[in-house]
């Protein structure tokens, strides 16, 4: 196995780390704000079924979709080595700076904007497959704002149902229901984030082998691989972005804690099915802002999901910048 394909597998997983307990907030924010688990056991929970969603895809679902959906982002005749390498590199570099600046940006889109500048600066604009991205970029809005009102609708329903249960009982069990609903998203989490660096390791073999293929071609231990380091890197945590996701933008009591993450689940799997790449983070803060508006407006602290709005916004341009930046010095350099 060439080096340089070693190379980038070693740094591909690594990247499926950093995104672990980079958007571990995303799946315990809420369960580690309302204390009904402490931080340590919460993002054992999340691991654990960051890693069961392997079973799900591979022998309930059957297949590794989005994966396939990140692999065909470039244009074939345009993807080597080099440009997956600027493109993972990058992605890690942008990955890192969000986590210490606690931004809950999207890894997602940060690997792909990385994958698709890396790629433009190989071969141009028409190294990149437009429509795939477009559709990408699209769900930057789209997945919060079905996140949004999906949380809202199911905060909606819970009240009515529950209007006159004791506010104890109700408290209780929706604290037990928090469990539930975060193993949900954590599944969904594990399905649509540990499938992008699949995308990438799928398409590194194809050009080391020098032919094409689909997902289905690749080696068993690439998907083992993936939902292990993103399960690894969600037991790491990522407290800064917790901090965000769970009490910035507004207060979360159990029952909303619920109905974010169930809403949240339930955006995830439908990109699932859609084979569409979306971002966790986008998904879930788009939750939280439904449920902290049907409370009231004023709940949202607006200020906060402006500034988040163009953190996501800029990811795939400065990722895909940066991927330009790092494919020419790594050509200067003379690696190929």
């Amino acid at each position: 196995m060439p080096t340089l394909l070693i190379t980038i597998i070693v740094l591909s997983l690594l990247f499926d780390y950093i995104n672990g307990f980079h958007d571990a907030a995303n799946s315990i924010a809420t369960i580690v704000s309302t204390k009904v688990l402490t931080p340590f056991l919460a993002v054992l929970w999340a691991a654990t079924f960051n890693f069961i969603a392997y079973f799900i895809a591979k022998y309930i679902i059957g297949e590794f979709g989005i994966a396939n959906t990140v692999s065909k982002t470039v244009s074939e005749d345009f993807i080597t080595l080099p440009v997956i390498l600027a493109g993972v590199i990058a992605a890690i570099i942008w990955n890192l700076f969000t986590w210490w600046k606690g931004i809950p940006s999207s890894s997602s889109h940060t690997l792909i904007g990385g994958f698709a500048g890396a790629a433009v600066a190989y071969g141009g604009i028409d190294a990149i497959h437009s429509a795939v991205v477009l559709k990408i970029a699209a769900f930057i809005l789209l997945a919060p704002f079905i996140g949004m009102v999906m949380a809202s609708i199911i905060t909606i329903i819970i009240m009515n149902v529950c209007r006159r249960a004791n506010p104890n009982r109700a408290d209780q069990w929706f604290r037990r229901l928090q469990l539930v609903s975060s193993g949900l998203f954590s599944i969904g989490h594990g399905l649509n984030d540990s499938q992008k660096v699949m995308g990438i390791i799928a398409a590194a073999l194809f050009v080391a082998g020098g032919k094409e293929g689909s997902v289905t071609d690749i080696p068993g231990w690439v998907p083992v691989a993936c939902f292990s380091m993103i399960a690894l890197g969600t037991m790491s945590g990522g407290w800064r972005i917790v901090k965000t996701m769970g009490t910035k933008i507004t207060k979360v009591t159990p029952l909303e804690g619920v109905a974010a993450e169930t809403a949240g689940a339930i955006t995830l799997y439908l990109t699932e099915i859609w084979k569409i790449p979306v971002s966790t983070t986008h998904t879930i803060t788009g939750a939280i802002i439904g449920v902290g508006a049907v409370k009231r407006m004023s709940a949202v602290r607006w200020g906060v999901t402006v500034n988040l709005l163009w953190a996501w916004i800029i990811t795939i341009p400065v990722s895909a910048l940066l991927a330009m930046a790092i494919y020419w010095i790594l050509i200067t350099l003379g690696v190929q």
